[in-house]
C-alpha cells in the first residue's frame, strides 16, 4: 500500500482542528454547572463555588428577552464544599438561561434548558356510550326489513349452488 506524503503532513493539523474543536465544544460541560428540569421545576448545581463569608452564590433563571443577570429570577445557593444547588418552581413552558454567579463574583457557567409544557389530567371525565358500540359489516346495525333478508338470502344461495355445480363439472373425468 502506498501512502502519499500530503497525507503524512496533513495528519498533525488535522489532529490539531480535532482538539481545538474538542475543547471549544461544550461550554456547558466546562463551565461547571448542570442544568435539569422536572415538571415545572428547573433545578441547577455545581461544584465550582467556594463559601465566602457563609454565601455560596447566587443563581439566575432568565426567560425571553431578559438579558442580564440581574433582570432573572434570583435564588441563593445552598450546600456544601462538595456541591452547591438551586431551584426554581413553578415555571412556565419556554427556553430559559440559568447563570450561576460564585459570590467571589465568577460566573461558575451559563446553560440554556427547556421547560416542556406539563400536561394536567381532565378534570372532567368523559362519558362512555350507553348503547354499546354499533358494530356491523356495512350498515349491520339497521334494520332492513323481510324483503332485504330475502334477497340477500337468495344472492348466498344462489352463489353457493353455482360454486358447487362448479366444482363438481371439473371433478368430472373428459373422455375423447
Amino acid at each position: 500500500m502506498h501512502v502519499s506524503k500530503p497525507l503524512l503532513r496533513s495528519g498533525p493539523t488535522v489532529a490539531a482542528a480535532a482538539a481545538l474543536a474538542l475543547s471549544l465544544a461544550g461550554p456547558a460541560a466546562a463551565a461547571g454547572i448542570s442544568v435539569s428540569t422536572t415538571g415545572s421545576t428547573v433545578s441547577v448545581s455545581t461544584t465550582a463555588c467556594t463559601q465566602v463569608n457563609g454565601h455560596w452564590g447566587t443563581a439566575s433563571l432568565l426567560g425571553s428577552g431578559q438579558t442580564s443577570f440581574s433582570q432573572g429570577r434570583q435564588v441563593a445557593l445552598t450546600g456544601t464544599a462538595a456541591g452547591q444547588s438551586a431551584a426554581w418552581s413553578n415555571v412556565g413552558a419556554g427556553t430559559y438561561t440559568v447563570i450561576v454567579v460564585c459570590s467571589d463574583g465568577i460566573t461558575a457557567g451559563t446553560q440554556a434548558v427547556v421547560v416542556s409544557p406539563v400536561s394536567s389530567p381532565s378534570a372532567t371525565p368523559t362519558a362512555s356510550p350507553t348503547r354499546g358500540v354499533m358494530g356491523g359489516v356495512g350498515g349491520g346495525s339497521a334494520d332492513y326489513g323481510t324483503v332485504t333478508l330475502v334477497a340477500g338470502g337468495t344472492l348466498v344461495g344462489t352463489g353457493l349452488l353455482a360454486t358447487a355445480w362448479y366444482l363438481r363439472r371439473r371433478a368430472r373425468p373428459r373422455h375423447l
